[in-house]
C-alpha cells in the first residue's frame, strides 16, 4: 500500500472545506484505482490535512493530481496556500 499526506495551511473557512471536499471530492478519489481509504482533518488554527491510502504508488499520485485540480477549481478561496504532500509506502498498519 502507498499513502499520501497532504497539509494545508491558511485553510479561511474550515466547515466549508470540509463540507466540500465530504460532498464533492470524496466521490471523485473513490474512482481512483487503488483506492483503500481517506480522511480530511481539521487540525485546527487553520490547518487541514488529509490522508489518502491506496494499493500502489500510481493511485497515490492520481490522487494528488485529483485534488490539485479540485482545490484549484472549487477550494482556492478556502485553501490559499499551496499544501505541503508527503508520500510514501506503507510499512506498518493495523
Amino acid at each position: 500500500m502507498y499513502a499520501v499526506v497532504r497539509r494545508y495551511e491558511g485553510v479561511t473557512d474550515p466547515a466549508e472545506a470540509g463540507r466540500r471536499v465530504g460532498e464533492e471530492f470524496v466521490p471523485i478519489l473513490r474512482q481512483v484505482p487503488g483506492f483503500v481509504a481517506y480522511y480530511w482533518v481539521d487540525a485546527g488554527g487553520g490547518v487541514m490535512l488529509s490522508t489518502g491510502v491506496f494499493e500502489d504508488r500510481a493511485g497515490a499520485e492520481e490522487s494528488t493530481a485529483r485534488a490539485a485540480g479540485f482545490v484549484r477549481e472549487r477550494l482556492a478561496e478556502l485553501l490559499p496556500q499551496a499544501p505541503l504532500v508527503t508520500a510514501g509506502e506503507v510499512v506498518a498498519h493495523s
